[in-house]
């Protein structure tokens, strides 16, 4: 790593660590969301298009900068713009976000990156290779896979940047539906946890491992 990407990846990191540790304790969470809720919906009403770019950007940022909080905007997009205006704002903003992430892995912090999560990689190399965009599919749907992880591996791997756009956009879509429209009901959510019961989790896995499967079958039809 030459000296100045080792600048821009100092920068970054500190970036991250300077914006998480301003944040007051307790500010990312789903009460100070709803005691602030009444505000931010009486602003969004009264600038509907400054709200809903600042919301975009911010959102971008977050995911970019892999700074927890990532859920609650989400919740707060369904809360303030309901669920199609905030389909389209998170989708966009999440898979920005997330292609961001995956560049700054891939050119700034690889060498970081390959040494902090060795044994990581190594099974995700062997998805990516056996499986393809199948198996990234597979990581985006399933939320037993952080989503800070998937774009920091998915950096280190040789998968096109047009290629994991999409792919993430299409896996990370059913979740955001899902908390979206929970987040119109943000007033009556005690716990963000109440969102994804365990039928829905294992709803995620099948959908997750529904590609590798058709994959399998295609290949053991083709050798028969």
């Amino acid at each position: 790593m030459n000296a100045k990407k080792r600048l821009l990846s100092g920068f970054l990191i500190i970036c991250i660590a300077g914006v998480v540790w301003a944040l007051p304790p307790g500010f990312l969470s789903l009460d100070t969301l709803k005691r602030y809720h009444t505000m931010l919906a009486a602003w969004q009403q009264q600038s509907p298009f400054l709200s809903a770019g600042l919301y975009f950007l911010v959102y971008t940022l977050v995911a970019a900068l892999s700074i927890p909080g990532a859920a609650l905007l989400t919740l707060l997009g369904g809360a303030l713009f309901g669920l199609w205006q905030g389909t389209l704002l998170v989708s966009f903003a999440s898979t920005l976000g997330a292609t961001l992430a995956m560049l700054a892995s891939r050119y700034l912090l690889r060498e970081w990156i390959s040494r902090r999560f060795a044994r990581q990689m190594q099974t995700v190399n062997h998805g990516m290779a056996r499986d393809g965009a199948f198996y990234l599919f597979a990581l985006r749907v399933m939320p037993l896979f952080p989503f800070v992880l998937v774009n920091l591996l998915a950096g280190l791997t040789s998968i096109r940047v047009r290629q994991y756009w999409w792919i993430s956009q299409a896996g990370m879509f059913p979740a955001t539906v899902i908390y979206l429209n929970a987040g119109r009901q943000l007033s009556q959510l005690t716990s963000i946890r109440d969102i994804i019961s365990p039928g829905m989790l294992a709803a995620f896995a099948l959908l997750g491992l529904l590609p590798l499967a058709s994959r399998w079958l295609v290949k053991r039809f083709l050798r028969s």
